[in-house]
């Protein structure tokens, strides 16, 4: 039996969030406020069973203008009008064996299928007399309010709205409400029927019980407090505890599961024999002087010293963890403060994760079936080789020996490349922000991605993103670039042509033209605003390659791909060599261009594009979009005359955009310095053209010399500058909609009924 998903509505930005979960871990990812740990927190504060916990703001921004709609209803209507709720709905999947544990929420005798649901809502108890008591109240205040002498100004008593009485009175106008799911009234995407109504949960025992006998939910916290020996210094959080306190802490807890150890009894025992003799002789001549003076009296009775070792307390005050280097009886051992913290809470996260799993165990006959354990950010204070040991192993923690009804699952929040790669990509549930008019969230599965239809696509991404451990699932927008020389150049030219970028959260992915396109799928998938840097990359193209001559020193050729002209036939294969984007009939052999944007092969058709042809609408994910940048033709000066050029790729570009700075005699460094002065246009383009081309020229060099000689003197490629502006414009544009989805919320809640 395991938790296949849940479904939660009207709960801060999940609006209307289908969650599924792997039967073993999942991994909430996303960008900042995307809305994961409201995922966690909203199935915590359902299953502890307290209403008292939620507030008005729990509720989705949307629903704070329909509770102001709703103050203001007709009278006449009150009876049948509703009030918005919070709904929980859990689905579990049930193995025929097991159907015995899920009994009180089966929706019928006739119910067949794998899948049983139970739903729970914080609802009002009377949507009627909630409106009656608040208009009852407002009135009243109202009254004495209008009482008071003119200087009270805009004074306006409490309630000043249906929102404001909320805010304090939730707790006793809201409760819990528990309902029976049926699988047949739900579509595969567990979407209801129109007009279905779930079945409240019938019988004695109550919704929270029956749940709470159906699955239990334990988190480690994000905070961990553990101590380092400078938290023991003034100052020191009082919340911090060592290593061997939290261990003495899980021994006190299990400690009922090991008082029939007469091993360690026996153990015990003698070793209070050895001590109370050993403080026998040392205590000695104390004790007989003190017998000496007749003290205490009452018959004069001896002192003695003994030890009192209990087996509840020894770990707590007489033991402590050491770390061990080396073996034998020269092994070094140092108290646990004296290892690195990020170690420590290594070792700290996985005794919780014992400690709880124990404590679920033990409940023995009233046990869950269901452990549920929500992980929040198991990154913070471990490097990256720890934190790949620790998804590694975490399941083994919690793994049930043998065949068992009970099962445990792992949900683990992150912004960690590290934790996320090490597990590919079926565990992954990505969050994605939508703010187009208010905050929500929509979150995908990225199983689902996996099971696509482009498997060799997804084993090269999944190689791709476990080896560069980039952050493209954490970030607000992507920058997809040609290679080296872009991703080092890529922050300086922000900094220069967009430094509003500098504070989003941006993800620059080296993928290269001929790989850029296998990233299509994913980014659209994720519904992520791209920017994709890449190289126009013109060359001579031809249906048979050369016959190959090692001795040769001409250009390699280069083979491409080209769609056939009739559709559903494989790509046909093409050969070129590198040409200048002026040459007749030049192709481009970058397959981003031709299989993603803007799908044109001709060197000639691409730089007629127009932005609209570069720029593609995700579908599903407005507002984000994709927009490619290449090379486009510029006006280049250079021996009194201006003609308009186009570069192969950034670095030829950068030399006829910057032809006087690069040059110059004291820019030789940056290698784009021709050995004999080109004597117009044409000839510069022609020799940067074959400087970039040859075998001596150092790119990663060129883009280091650059980045030393800082930011002024030198202008950005036009290709890249427009495409950075473009950009910085979408992530103002998401930014302003977030804002005012705020603002919206904000005064919905301070709103007042008219």
């Amino acid at each position: 039996m395991h938790l296949h998903s849940y479904r939660l509505k009207n709960f801060r930005r999940l609006r209307d969030a289908h969650i599924e979960l792997a039967s073993d871990i999942s991994i909430f990812v996303g960008s900042n406020n995307s809305g994961k740990t409201s995922a966690t927190q909203a199935v915590m504060m359902f299953l502890s069973g307290s209403k008292d916990r939620f507030t008005l703001f729990d509720f989705s921004s949307h629903t704070w203008k329909q509770l102001n709609a709703f103050e203001a209803a007709d009278p006449a209507g009150d009876a049948t009008a509703e009030i918005p709720s919070i709904v929980l709905d859990l689905w579990f999947e049930v193995n025929a064996e097991d159907l015995y544990l899920v009994m009180p929420i089966l929706p019928s005798t006739a119910w067949e299928g794998s899948m049983v649901g139970m739903r729970v809502e914080l609802a009002a108890r009377s949507s009627s007399e909630l409106l009656k008591r608040f208009r009852e109240r407002k009135a009243a205040v109202t009254e004495k309010a209008a009482a008071l002498p003119n200087e009270a100004g805009d004074y306006k008593p409490w309630p000043k709205s249906l929102t404001d009485y909320l805010e304090k009175e939730l707790h006793h106008e809201f409760e819990f409400r528990y309902s029976v799911l049926d699988r047949a009234r739900f579509d595969p995407a567990l979407v209801q029927e129109i007009g279905y109504s779930p079945a409240p949960l019938a019988g004695e025992v109550s919704g929270a019980a029956v749940l709470k006998s159906l699955v239990r939910v334990d988190c480690l916290n994000a905070q961990r407090h553990l101590a380092d020996p400078a938290s023991r210094t003034e100052g020191g959080s009082g919340r911090s505890e060592d290593l061997s306190r939290r261990l003495s802490r899980f021994y006190e807890r299990n400690l009922t599961q090991r008082e029939e150890d007469h091993t360690a009894l026996r153990a015990l025992f003698n070793s209070e024999v050895g001590l109370n003799d050993h403080l026998k002789d040392v205590f000695k001549d104390t004790l007989d002087r003190i017998a000496t003076l007749g003290y205490p009296g009452l018959n004069n009775p001896r002192l003695e010293i003994k030890s009192a070792l209990n087996p509840a307390t020894v770990m707590s005050q007489d033991a402590k963890i050491h770390y061990v280097l080396g073996d034998g009886d020269d092994a070094a051992r140092l108290p646990d403060s004296y290892n690195g913290l990020g170690f420590k809470n290594l070792i700290y996260m996985v005794v919780e994760i014992l400690d709880i799993h124990g404590k679920w165990k033990a409940e023995e006959e009233k046990r869950a079936p269901l452990h549920l354990i929500f992980i929040e950010e198991p990154e913070a204070h471990l490097h990256a080789q720890l934190q790949q040991v620790f998804i590694r192993n975490v399941l083994s923690l919690v793994k049930e020996d043998g065949e068992s009804a009970h099962n445990s699952q792992v949900v683990m929040t992150t912004h960690s490349p590290h934790i996320l790669y090490e597990r590919g990509f079926a565990p992954i549930r990505y969050f994605r922000r939508h703010a187009d008019g208010e905050q929500t969230t929509h979150v995908l599965n990225l199983s689902a991605f996996q099971a696509g239809e482009a498997p060799r696509d997804r084993h090269f991404l999944q190689r791709y993103l476990k080896l560069t451990h980039c952050d493209l699932f954490f970030a607000d927008a992507a920058v997809l670039v040609e290679g080296n020389v872009e991703r080092l150049l890529m922050p300086i030219m922000i900094e220069r042509e967009a430094p509003t970028l500098r504070s989003a959260s941006l993800c620059i992915l080296e993928v290269s033209g001929a790989f850029g396109h296998r990233f299509k799928e994913l980014i659209e998938f994720l519904g992520i605003t791209t920017l994709i840097v890449t190289d126009i990359d013109s060359v001579t193209a031809k249906l048979i390659p050369d016959p190959v001559d090692e001795d040769a020193e001409e250009d390699e050729e280069v083979e491409f791909e080209v769609p056939d002209d009739e559709e559903g036939k494989p790509a046909k294969k093409r050969y070129g060599k590198a040409c200048l984007p002026s040459v007749e009939n030049a192709e481009t052999s970058n397959q981003t261009l031709i299989k993603w944007l803007p799908k044109k092969r001709l060197i000639g058709d691409l730089l007629k594009a127009d932005a609209a042809e570069k720029t593609a609408h995700i579908i599903g994910s407005e507002p984000a979009k994709v927009l490619v940048a290449y090379q486009v033709a510029t006006d280049v000066a250079w021996g009194g005359a201006t003609i308009s050029v186009c570069g192969r790729t950034l670095e030829e570009a950068f030399g006829l955009e910057n032809a006087e700075w690069c040059q110059a005699i004291e820019r030789k460094d940056v290698g784009l310095k021709l050995k004999k002065a080109p004597k117009d246009v044409a000839a510069l383009a022609e020799g940067l053209h074959k400087r970039v081309g040859g075998k001596h020229f150092d790119k990663t060099k060129f883009a280091l010399e650059i980045m030393a000689s800082g930011t002024e003197g030198w202008t950005t490629p036009k290709y890249i500058r427009d495409g950075l502006s473009w950009l910085a414009e979408q992530v103002d544009l998401e930014v302003v909609q977030e804002a005012e989805a705020i603002v919206g919320a904000v005064e919905a809640v301070e709103g007042e009924a008219e």
